[in-house]
């Protein structure tokens, strides 16, 4: 529930009907203006054809729009005091250890460098964007400690007083990572191909549409293999899972920003119009692995195990269920 995978293929087919798909652009300004544009046409086409759909169909989507929201959550403030963002991020990283993610996510990205760091020729290199924190950066950095392997991580965030902790932890646990102040919709003139993996995790809702397309075009030029964004998968479950285990925390506006996150994830479907706006290309996956989606985009020329197209493809056999 919340994918609505049948209205939402039939939806994307009527918008590719008309030739204006995928989109081209010349600037990260005219991408953001156009992913933003597109997926909202996605959406309200994908609501129409749920109306003509009928029954479930188009309570599902009612639904979906009750729960859909565009409000910021309350560690994005501007306003709000650094050390009082710092206190909602270590909250999020203290759920993510008692949740066991930070595991999951280290054997996703290890697996991506796996020729890499046993062949041995070369130190392979990972970029996290908004990493707050550092709770995966760090538990990345630990296991290739443990595991000796040639990797080295930098951590980005824009707000300096994570990068400030996230450096305190890395030379206190003596571990081969470095956090850097970044803005990640503007990133330094990096060598191109400098990265393996440029990373965004469970911080894609955080973004607009235009936004995670910019984060996506710019990791094309700097990254050698893959973007991978990992965020939760958007359902009824998580919409009121993600606030209860937020509220274990003791934490109001910890467990506000959970419900504000939940409602916020995005539907597989969505994940993949951005990425082929993006890249212009359809070499990527969304993956499931509950609680998770998964997007992987890859650069270097593997073909994904799953195709894009293979992923529209299920889509549509859903259409014959």
């Amino acid at each position: 529930m919340l994918q609505l995978k049948k209205a939402g293929v039939k939806a994307l087919e009527n918008l590719r009907s008309t030739g204006d798909f995928p989109l081209s652009w010349e600037s990260m300004e005219e991408l953001e203006a156009k992913a933003d544009d597109f997926v909202a046409r996605f959406l309200d086409e994908r609501f129409r054809v749920s109306k003509e759909f009928g029954g479930g169909f188009f309570l599902t989507e009612l639904l979906d729009r009750a729960i859909r929201t565009s409000e910021s959550e309350h560690m994005d403030d501007r306003e709000l005091p650094e050390n009082e963002k710092l206190l909602l991020v270590q909250a999020l990283d203290r759920q993510n250890q008692m949740l066991h993610l930070y595991p999951r996510y280290v054997d996703i990205l290890l697996s991506m460098l796996d020729d890499v760091v046993k062949g041995g020729e070369r130190e392979a290199s990972v970029l996290e964007l908004a990493s707050g924190s550092g709770g995966l950066a760090l538990a990345l950095a630990e296991e290739v400690r443990r595991k000796n392997l040639p990797v080295s991580i930098t951590a980005s965030d824009i707000v300096p007083i994570f990068i400030e902790e996230g450096n305190r932890q890395a030379a206190e646990r003596e571990l081969p990572l470095t956090f850097q102040l970044l803005n990640a919709f503007n990133l330094p003139d990096f060598p191109a191909g400098l990265f393996d993996l440029m990373v965004l995790s469970q911080s894609i809702h955080h973004f607009t549409p235009g936004q995670l397309a910019i984060m996506i075009a710019q990791s094309v030029k700097h990254t050698k293999r893959a973007f991978v964004g990992i965020d939760g998968y958007r359902s009824m479950l998580l919409a009121g899972g993600v606030p209860l285990m937020a509220s274990m925390q003791g934490i109001a506006s910890f467990t506000l920003d959970g419900f504000t996150s939940a409602r916020k994830f995005y539907s597989e479907l969505e994940l993949d119009i951005i990425a082929e706006i993006a890249t212009g290309k359809r070499d990527h996956t969304i993956t499931s692995s509950w609680p998770l989606s998964i997007l992987t985009i890859r650069f270097d020329g593997v073909k994904p195990r799953c195709p894009s197209v293979g992923m529209k493809r299920a889509l549509i056999s859903d259409l014959r269920r």
